[in-house]
């Protein structure tokens, strides 16, 4: 499984940023897929999941302001992430997870000026 994140970039606090990340492999509809971020200093968290069958899971700090979605036939996951505030700015992964397997891209900056 090859994961290729992108879409990141500098915006200001309001503004609005769209990640996807492009997968590889057969089992993708059937993985769940998320979006982590690493700030500086900090420890890797969960941003937002996607099920298999499209139920989703955000973290508190993101509710209301990101969406995460997907589409199988093309074999990609989305981040919509709107009302960004300065806090938000990190590194942010793809994620998949198969049969207990976690798979990882290489991240995708995302700076929030304020």
């Amino acid at each position: 499984v090859q994961l290729q994140a992108s879409g990141g970039g500098l915006v200001q606090a309001g503004g609005s940023l769209r990640l996807s990340c492009a997968a590889s492999g057969s089992a993708f509809s059937f993985s769940a897929m998320g979006w982590y971020r690493q700030a500086p200093g900090k420890q890797r968290e969960l941003v937002a999941v996607i099920q298999a069958r499209y139920s989703t899971t955000y973290t508190d700090s993101v509710k209301g302001r990101f969406t995460i979605s997907r589409d199988n036939a093309k074999k990609m996951v989305y981040l919509q992430m709107n009302s960004l505030k300065p806090e938000d700015s990190a590194v942010y992964y793809c994620n998949s997870r198969q049969m207990g397997m976690d798979y990882w891209g290489k991240g995708t900056q995302v700076t929030v000026s304020s």
